[in-house]
């Protein structure tokens, strides 16, 4: 808020959507011009992708920004986005807005500097709610995702990828999927020997002993979190 003549007023902000769902970008630029007056906003700006969505950023230097997390093939490439942002611009306010539940993603996302965090099926005043804590640069997370950080911060969840960081998260997720390491590579614009060293990485994390149980771990990851959201 600031001061004008004795009142006080929103301060103006531009806003950033990142998200390659034409249904999602639309829907929620009609939640932010609805709520344009109370949120304060002066401009409205889109990407589809994370390239033109760290560039158009990397121009106009916008006050919000929302993004999702998984892009085409690039599941989980959000995470290195809003590393990026924050690595631009200090102080930006990111809101991480995904269909991803599991409690080691929502970490990863606050850890690499999202103020909030609001799943795509949350109601229009969820929405509402989280873009205005993160404005005001509070932290923002719905309930339930909430305690189920709070429970893998703690050590009473049986999470096992809990020790993987953002990229292995990444390379997995791409795993679970078929890929191969080449196809991985090209998709994350790394070295085929990167691939290569995470897998090795994780099977030592997650006490597997070869490629086959490393995605037999990638696929009951995705089966559990598919259950969750049932």
């Amino acid at each position: 808020m600031v001061q004008q003549g004795g009142k006080e007023t929103v301060a103006l902000t531009s806003v950033l959507i990142i998200d390659d769902h034409p249904v999602v970008l639309g829907g929620l630029r009609r939640i932010l011009e609805d709520a344009s007056a109370n949120l304060g906003i002066r401009q409205i700006h889109e990407a589809t992708d994370i390239v033109s969505g760290y560039r158009n950023f990397h121009k106009l230097r916008h006050e919000l920004v929302i993004t999702d997390l998984s892009f085409q093939d690039r599941d989980l490439a959000g995470l290195s986005l809003i590393r990026r942002m924050n690595a631009l611009q200090a102080g930006v306010r990111i809101l991480a807005f995904s269909m991803h539940d599991d409690p080691v993603v929502v970490s990863r996302a606050v850890g690499s500097g999202a103020l909030g965090y609001v799943l795509k099926d949350a109601p229009t005043a969820t929405i509402i709610e989280a873009l205005r804590s993160v404005q005001a640069g509070q932290g923002y997370l719905e309930h339930r995702l909430a305690t189920r950080v709070a429970m893998l911060s703690t050590g009473r969840s049986s999470q096992p990828l809990g020790a993987l960081s953002a990229r292995e998260l990444q390379i997995l997720s791409l795993l679970s999927r078929g890929k191969s390491y080449r196809v991985i590579a090209d998709n994350l614009s790394v070295s085929y020997r990167t691939v290569i060293s995470a897998c090795s990485s994780m099977r030592q994390k997650l006490g597997v002993q070869n490629l086959a149980e490393l995605i037999h771990v990638a696929v009951s990851e995705n089966k559990r979190r598919a259950q969750w959201r049932l």
